[in-house]
């Protein structure tokens, strides 16, 4: 696989061959109908507007699965910008499982670029300032890791990839604990003994003053005001030795994304990155046919 999908190998065997299973079930009727056996085929997938691709190793995959002579070569690779009309990707080889995976191909990559170019338009409204983007756990069930590396390829970093390798302390778990610093206080320990980052959600600044004692390695803002943020950001950059670095979270969008980094905040989490990204609309176009 190419980019933004390394390290998500396992992932995208195990849906390439569900969604190849959905769609073919036990056989393209139509495909293997109308197209003669032993033609061969050139075809170009081409964006219909302007986006970020993610994905392409996903359309190999998936021609792949249903003949290893078809033949993908990448026009833009993860994280590159194509134009409205301009090509992501070329395919060659025996037509009909060109034709049998089109839609199973442009699935995954319409879906991940989608998310890929929503994410470079949040990178690009805080490129002035020194915060960064990052991801959340809002994925669609079985495809995180495809759609985290998708936001890398916009250019938003990672957030915790799930329950296990980081330590997030939200409201309910702070409420079962008995309080902010009591919650942080209960897990750093352990957290330290398996090299995992401690981060606690709180929803005022009285409440990060309460969980600073404690020693976070991040600390959530939820849902705070701009003047709340920049008190926020004041108070942490007088803490003697390491400070948590600040992430700001709820409701942020394009709009108003630009000022929250402004604050001074680290990072801004975006669930919409990955759960409500509209797909980039994206064809195969057959350019020429080989009998």
């Amino acid at each position: 696989m190419t980019g933004g999908e390394r390290g998500a190998g396992d992932a995208a065997e195990g849906l390439v061959r569900d969604a190849l299973a959905e769609d073919v079930g036990d056989g393209d009727r139509t495909t293997s109908w109308s197209v003669p056996e032993g033609t061969r085929g050139r075809a170009r997938i081409v964006s219909r507007r302007t986006g970020v691709i993610a994905g392409i190793g996903l359309v190999e995959r998936v021609f792949r699965s249903l003949s290893e002579k078809v033949e993908v070569e990448a026009a833009v690779e993860d994280g590159g910008e194509v134009e409205e009309g301009g090509v992501a990707c070329r395919v060659a080889g025996p037509l009909r499982p060109i034709l049998t995976g089109e839609r199973t191909a442009l699935n995954f990559l319409s879906h991940l670029s989608g998310v890929a170019t929503r994410t470079r338009t949040f990178v690009r409204a805080v490129d002035h300032t020194p915060c960064r983007i990052t991801d959340t756990r809002k994925t669609t069930p079985g495809w995180r890791r495809l759609e985290k590396a998708a936001t890398r390829a916009g250019g938003a970093v990672n957030h915790r990839m799930g329950l296990y390798d980081m330590v997030l302390l939200k409201e309910n778990h702070i409420r079962a604990a008995g309080g902010v610093r009591a919650a942080v206080e209960a897990v750093r320990g352990r957290a330290d003994d398996e090299g995992l980052a401690v981060e606690v959600e709180v929803e005022s600044v009285g409440e990060l003053r309460e969980a600073l004692p404690a020693g976070p390695d991040r600390v959530l803002l939820d849902n705070m005001s701009l003047s709340e943020l920049r008190s926020a950001v004041q108070l942490v950059r007088g803490v003697d030795g390491p400070r948590p670095e600040l992430e700001a979270s709820g409701g942020v969008d394009l709009e108003s994304a630009p000022a929250v980094a402004e604050t001074g905040v680290d990072l801004i989490s975006v669930g919409r990155l990955t759960h409500s990204a509209p797909a980039l609309d994206l064809s195969l176009l057959l350019e020429q046919v080989e009998e």
